[in-house]
């Protein structure tokens, strides 16, 4: 009997339902994250790691705005005086973890949110101060990439950001159209967007991201096609396409209704446009010029992450940690504060996280390998876990290549299980269905609470 887990995924038949399920954008999903108890220190969590190869990752929880599918950690209208707090808080956990390193060796960073950006260019400037000195990063020397939004993308703070090395600058435009940003409650128009772009350009960063998402109500294949044809006006090194989720406590969680197929449609329309112009497919939302500068390297199945705020992810091979999680305003502000008055002795210890066991760690590296259009490389799953892929997940692979989902041609002399296309435009379905068991109910207690 096939047994039923979150998102109405059936473990014995494959994934089930609609094929927006969820975005597998890390494993497991901060909801399956619980208090640790007894609190490890974080001298303790990173003993014997590999400190030659990290992430570095800063996150700042603020935004100008809200956006009505927005469930991301971040809140509107932070006082001059609390960002001013979360950066003295910032500095204060910089210095708990770098204690808690040995010779730390960093070789790709990024600054997300919330919108980095919403920070002002003197506030940029002191962050960027205290992770170099305090971190030891020389983030002039790695690849840096930073998100901003249209009304944040001033002059000044790009100035700051080309300066300290940044060489990927991230924008959520999310459609050119103005009618569709105000029906995703994103109160933004054309010009302020198309003035945005031109600053990044002219600012000189190697390379551009801009995001746009498919499904906003009253979006058609016509109007679709605008926004893609406004992207690729600006020829920028990546795109990201996103579906709309809505989702609860968010504001459009209201709204919901079944659109999977119009959703499917543009997905479609979207990838085939951006292939023909020229672009080459990473992952279901990620699409990039062949050849593009200033992008990062980084493998999440290998390299260790270190985050510093409090929305950030930390990863060790054992151990995923952070602080707590929520979605709704007044929990998400409740977090932020308590997160500002924390004493600076208790940045050294780990809160909330999941212990990776072995099989833990081999689902991670599956699930993360087969989401990007590369797949699975056996012989590094091999070489890291001493096993074969195909023994320890033949199954979940034989029901993906029997929905035709799955190709497992041979490359360089061995198969490498890679998603085909269908399966790629089914990713945010088969990801939730790889999950364990174990993470699935935790995912399910968590939003029970």
């Amino acid at each position: 009997m096939a047994v039923t887990g979150e998102h109405g995924q059936e473990r014995g038949r494959g994934p089930a339902g609609g094929p927006y399920q969820g975005y597998v954008y890390a494993y497991p999903h901060k909801t399956a994250y619980r208090p640790l108890d007894p609190r490890p220190s974080l001298r303790e969590v990173w003993a014997g790691e590999p400190l030659d190869a990290l992430f570095l990752y800063l996150h700042i929880p603020f935004c100008e705005m809200r956006c009505g599918f927005c469930n991301l950690f971040t809140r509107t209208g932070a006082p001059e005086e609390l960002v001013a707090a979360y950066l003295d808080a910032l500095e204060h956990q910089a210095r708990a973890v770098r204690e808690a390193l040995d010779g730390p060796r960093f070789v790709t960073a990024a600054v997300g949110g919330g919108t980095p950006t919403y920070l002002s260019a003197a506030e940029l400037t002191r962050m960027f101060d205290l992770t170099e000195r305090i971190m030891g990063a020389d983030l002039r020397a790695v690849p840096l990439s930073v998100e901003t939004s249209p009304a944040t993308a001033t002059a000044d703070r790009l100035a700051v950001l080309v300066e300290r090395g940044t060489t990927r600058i991230s924008i959520g435009v999310q459609s050119f159209v103005d009618a569709e940003a105000r029906a995703a409650v994103r109160p933004q128009r054309r010009r302020e967007v198309e003035a945005a772009l031109g600053r990044i350009r002219e600012a000189g960063v190697e390379a551009l991201n801009i995001d746009l998402i498919y499904g906003i109500d009253g979006q058609t294949e016509r109007s679709w096609r605008h926004s893609l044809d406004a992207a690729l006006g600006w020829r920028p090194e990546e795109i990201y396409l996103y579906p709309l989720y809505v989702r609860p406590l968010t504001g459009l969680g209201r709204r919901a209704h079944d659109w999977d197929d119009h959703r499917l449609s543009l997905y479609r329309q979207g990838r085939d446009h951006l292939l023909a112009a020229g672009y080459e497919q990473v992952s279901m939302r990620m699409f990039r010029l062949p050849g593009s500068g200033g992008l990062s390297e980084y493998r999440c199945q290998s390299d260790g992450m270190v985050g510093l705020g409090c929305g950030a992810r930390s990863y060790t091979s054992g151990l995923h940690y952070s602080y707590e999680y929520a979605v709704g305003v007044r929990e998400v502000r409740g977090i932020i504060d308590d997160y500002v008055r924390l004493a600076p002795a208790e940045f050294a210890f780990a809160n909330v996280g999941f212990r990776l066991d072995d099989a833990e760690r081999r689902r991670r590296h599956l699930i993360q390998s087969l989401l990007q259009a590369e797949g699975l490389d056996q012989g590094g799953y091999r070489e890291r876990f001493g096993a074969e892929a195909e023994d320890d997940f033949g199954e979940e692979l034989d029901r993906l290549a029997a929905r035709g989902w799955l190709d497992t041609a041979a490359s360089g002399g061995e198969r490498r299980p890679r998603l085909t296309p269908e399966g790629l435009a089914h990713s945010d379905a088969i990801g939730p269905w790889l999950f364990s068991e174990g993470v699935r109910e935790l995912m399910a207690g968590y939003e029970q609470r």
